[in-house]
């Protein structure tokens, strides 16, 4: 369960506009991957991205974009599995079903009239 620190985590992370652009291309398949379709997979998915392949969208050098995907894997809404010399990236759907639970609810409260009290524990 994502605790207030978690929440405020992805918000930062998702926040910063290239960070924003990478995740929602690696969330939608944006990008493509050269995974060796005749060997096993690894536990890898089909969807996976590679590190190589996201820094060649961007203007950026490696190491920036290593840096923006270790703050986004930080925050729990990616994953990055290591596989020979490349590095795949997955969105962390599990996080990102929670954290749109956490909109949902405050839709659903807010609809019916729900009176929030602040409390910043949760």
């Amino acid at each position: 369960m994502l605790d207030m620190n978690d929440k405020i985590k992805i918000f930062k992370a998702l926040g910063n506009e290239t960070r924003f652009k990478i995740f929602k291309n690696i969330f939608s398949g944006g990008y493509a991957c050269s995974i060796d379709n005749s060997k096993p997979k690894d536990d890898i998915i089909a969807q996976a991205t590679c590190v190589t392949s996201i820094a060649e969208q961007f203007d950026f050098a490696l190491p920036t974009i290593s840096r923006h995907l270790k703050d986004m894997r930080d925050a729990k809404i990616i994953t990055m599995t290591k596989s020979k010399n490349k590095i795949y990236i997955e969105p962390n759907i599990e996080t990102i079903k929670e954290i749109a639970e956490c909109f949902e609810t405050l839709i659903r409260e807010y609809e019916n009239g729900a009176i929030y009290q602040y409390d910043n524990t949760k």
